[in-house]
C-alpha cells in the first residue's frame, strides 16, 4: 500500500536515532511444510548498525543474511525478538519503517518495457511521493543514467539494470540503504562504478547495510563487519578489530646466501626454504609467527645471527578472508 505524504511527514522520527538498524533477539523458525523440514533461519540475534555507517553483513549461502533483510523490509514476519529500522519497530510501525529503507536486491526485477524515468517515477507514486518532491531527475544523474531515460530497461546492459535498482530504492531519500549482493555478475568495471555511487551516498549521510560474496569488497568499503553463520551471529566488530583477532602473520624473506639447511638460529621460527632461480642463487625463507608471541624484529635479530644478508623482506598480512574462514569453521564445530 502507497505511503502517503501526511504519514510520511507526521510520523518521521524528530531526531536520528543512534543506531539505523537494530536487533534484539531475533529469531525466524520456517514451519516445517510437507517433507520439507522446520528451518531456524535466524537464532537471537541481537545487532545494532550505528547510523551513517557503511556496514557489511556477511555469511555464507543459507547463512540467513536474506531472511534478516527480508524482516527489516516487511517481505518476512518475525519469529520472535523485534527490529527496528531508523528507530521504528518493523511490528508496531510498519508503514514508518518501510518508509526509511530502500532495498537492492540481487535479482534483476525490473519490467522490461518501463523506462527508467518511468520506473522511478511509478517507485515514487507508491511511496506517496508527491509529483512536486520528486528527485527523478537527481536520481537519474546520480546513478549515470540520464542519457538513458527514455530507453526501455530490456535494452540496458547488466551494469546499468543493478544501477536503476539502486535509483529505485532511493526515490523516497530513505535514511537506510540494503545492498544484497549488489555486484553480482557484475564485470570489474561497472562494480568500481557501483561502489563509486554507494560510498558518494554513504558520505552523504547514507547508511548502507551490505551483503556480498566478495570479501575483498567488504574489507575495503565497511567500516563495520558482522558475520552470520546457520542463523547465529558470531562476529561483529569495526574492521580494524576484526581484523585483529585472527593471531597469525608471515614473513617471506629472500636472502643472497644460498641455503641447503636451516641455521641454527632459525631453526625455533621452522622456516619454510626455497631456491629463487637457479639452484645456486639467493634463498627464499616463509615464516609464519603469532604476534602475540613473537615480533618481526626478533625475526630480523634471528638472521643476523645467522650473519645471512637480507635481500628484500615482506609481511603478509591477515585479511578478511582469512577471519571468514576461521570463524565460520569455528561455529560449525
Amino acid at each position: 500500500m502507497p505511503l502517503d505524504s501526511e504519514t510520511r511527514a507526521d510520523d518521521r522520527v524528530m531526531t536520528d536515532p543512534d543506531f539505523a538498524i537494530e536487533a534484539k533477539g531475533l529469531s525466524k523458525v520456517y514451519r516445517s511444510q510437507g517433507k520439507t523440514a522446520e528451518k531456524r533461519a535466524l537464532e537471537n540475534v541481537d545487532l545494532q548498525i550505528p547510523r551513517g555507517s557503511l556496514f557489511g553483513l556477511l555469511g555464507p549461502n543459507g547463512a540467513g543474511k536474506s531472511t534478516f533483510i527480508n524482516i527489516l523490509a516487511g517481505l518476512v514476519v518475525k519469529s520472535a525478538g523485534s527490529a527496528k529500522v531508523w528507530g521504528y519497530d518493523v511490528a508496531d510501525n510498519p508503514r514508518m519503517a518501510k518508509s526509511s529503507i530502500g532495498v537492492v536486491p540481487q535479482e534483476l526485477n525490473i519490467d522490461p518495457f518501463f523506462t527508467p524515468e518511468e520506473m522511478l517515477d511509478v517507485q515514487a507514486g507508491l511511496y506517496g511521493v508527491p509529483s512536486s518532491e520528486r528527485r527523478t531527475e537527481e536520481i537519474l544523474a546520480m546513478i549515470g543514467l540520464t542519457d538513458k531515460r527514455d530507453a526501455y530497461a530490456r535494452t540496458l546492459s547488466g551494469g546499468m539494470r543493478r544501477r536503476l535498482l539502486i535509483g529505485k530504492a532511493m526515490v523516497h531519500d530513505p535514511p537506510v540503504l540494503v545492498l544484497d549482493e549488489p555486484t553480482a555478475g557484475v564485470d570489474i568495471e561497472l562494480r568500481q562504478q557501483l561502489w563509486e555511487n554507494v560510498v558518494a551516498l554513504n558520505k552523504r549521510g547514507t547508511t548502507v547495510l551490505l551483503t556480498t560474496h566478495y570479501l575483498e569488497e567488504a574489507e575495503e568499503l565497511c567500516d563495520r563487519i558482522a558475520i552470520i553463520n546457520h542463523g547465529k551471529l558470531v562476529a561483529h566488530d569495526d574492521k580494524r578489530s576484526l581484523l585483529g583477532r585472527l593471531d597469525a602473520k608471515t614473513v617471506r624473506v629472500t636472502v643472497k646466501e644460498t641455503l641447503t639447511d636451516i641455521p641454527e638460529p632459525l631453526r625455533k621460527l621452522n622456516p619454510a626454504i626455497q631456491q629463487d632461480g637457479p639452484a645456486a642463487g639467493p634463498t627464499v625463507m616463509t615464516i609464519a609467527y603469532r604476534p602475540s608471541a613473537m615480533t618481526a624484529g626478533e625475526i630480523i635479530a634471528a638472521l643476523n645471527e645467522a650473519r645471512l644478508t637480507i635481500h628484500d623482506l615482506s609481511t603478509e598480512e591477515t585479511d578478511l578472508e582469512d577471519i571468514f574462514l576461521q570463524i565460520t569453521r569455528s561455529s560449525r564445530d
